[in-house]
């Protein structure tokens, strides 16, 4: 018998080509008068701000898009600054999970006293937060759905995570059309974050019938659209499906965390600069290579999905189909397969292990894992001489 356990979306999500265009709805439904839209300068010069705008008449709004890649503890303190200027009642994130991320530190620290940082941890928060509606324009970190916002302490140089239900915002509008301006580097490596996301979820010891079936439809999407959305980003079904995939993928691990990838990935942004996709990226190979020895059965169900012909296969050689699957993927996306490019070296490793340890993540990937176990995955995604960061 399937034991289920729990399952949970607080979300309201629209999806669909036009989603981003029911954001007025919502407003006059609500209410609302004065909104705070929060993004980074990017997106603003693809010119999607201002097609939100749009359906801003008689509305008062300011636009905050000092957003980093990595988010940090002074976006989020600059964005709540200006949501008190103009006295917002709700808040609109459009971007990337980076924003989106921003977006809901603010909406607790308007409710909240204190710094973000007071609140690592989960369910750290006592008042309800300010309403978010939030519109991804990436296939990547699924935020407008998630119960979780990851910002870095720049003077710690430490990422950490806040969560618990009422981080999730309460609309989400999903809208393949406007991730159609996406660079194909980023949608490069915001779908492999995705594809990670979807992995770790499916082997997580937090996996349930409904997770995992999730999770397996969102690799079969991400893995067999992800090359046509980096090399002919207009190809609108590639994108639908890629959305769609990171979605499906965000409501599975909402629901059972990740693993050691993830819980590796942070003290790499927050050292070393590198962009979460791409830390992913980099480490997910390594991480498959310990995990498969674990759990080949559920590695051998990914090599499926994701379109390996496994005829005559052993288990363990069914297993280690779906890692090369990864890395070929990886490697025709044009994803860095090592470190190399970014300066990280064994000088941070002990620092790094120490800190990926913290993460909730390490408890439930598949493998049991140590201190020297994080130093060998490390070492092995490092790569050769070190140049200039990119």
């Amino acid at each position: 018998m399937n034991e289920l356990g729990f399952f949970k979306n607080p979300t309201q999500i629209t999806y669909g080509l036009g989603a981003a265009n029911q954001l007025r709805n919502i407003i006059d439904q609500q209410g609302y008068k004065n909104v705070l839209i929060i993004t980074d300068s990017g997106i603003v010069k693809t010119g999607l701000i201002d097609q939100l705008t749009r359906q801003f008449d008689n509305i008062n709004y300011a636009i905050f898009d000092g957003t980093k890649p990595n988010p940090t503890v002074e976006n989020c303190e600059a964005a709540l600054e200006l949501l008190t200027e103009i006295n917002a009642e709700a808040v609109v994130a459009m971007g990337g999970g980076s924003s989106i991320d921003v977006a809901k530190a603010v909406c607790l620290l308007s409710t909240n006293e204190g710094s973000i940082v007071g609140y690592e941890g989960i369910d750290t928060c006592s008042n309800d937060l300010l309403p978010l509606i939030a519109i991804p324009t990436t296939a990547g970190t699924a935020s407008e759905v998630t119960t979780f916002t990851v910002i870095t302490d720049e003077e710690r140089q430490y990422k950490f995570t806040v969560g618990g239900i009422r981080l999730a915002p309460k609309w989400a509008l999903v809208d393949p059309m406007v991730t159609k301006s996406l660079p194909s580097h980023i949608t490069a490596a915001t779908g492999l974050d995705a594809l990670v996301h979807a992995l770790e979820s499916y082997t997580s010891k937090m996996a349930t019938p409904i997770s995992k079936a999730l999770a397996r439809e969102a690799i079969r999407k991400i893995s067999g659209n992800l090359r046509q959305a980096v090399y002919n980003g207009d190809n609108i079904t590639a994108r639908d499906n890629m959305l769609m995939g990171s979605l499906l993928a965000g409501l599975a691990f909402n629901n059972t965390r990740l693993g050691n990838c993830h819980a590796l990935s942070h003290p790499v942004s927050a050292i070393y600069g590198v962009p979460h996709g791409v830390a992913n990226s980099i480490l997910i190979p390594h991480v498959m290579e310990f995990n498969a020895l674990a759990v080949p059965e559920l590695f051998s169900d990914i090599a499926e999905d994701m379109g390996e012909n496994l005829a005559g296969m052993t288990l363990m050689e069914r297993a280690h189909a779906a890692v090369n699957a990864v890395k070929k993927l990886s490697k025709d996306i044009n994803i860095p397969s090592d470190f190399s490019h970014y300066n990280v070296d064994e000088s941070q490793l002990d620092r790094m292990a120490k800190d990926a340890l913290l993460s909730g993540n390490i408890a439930v990937n598949p493998r049991k894992t140590t201190y020297d176990d994080v130093i060998n995955l490390y070492k092995k995604s490092i790569g050769g001489v070190k140049v200039g960061t990119i």
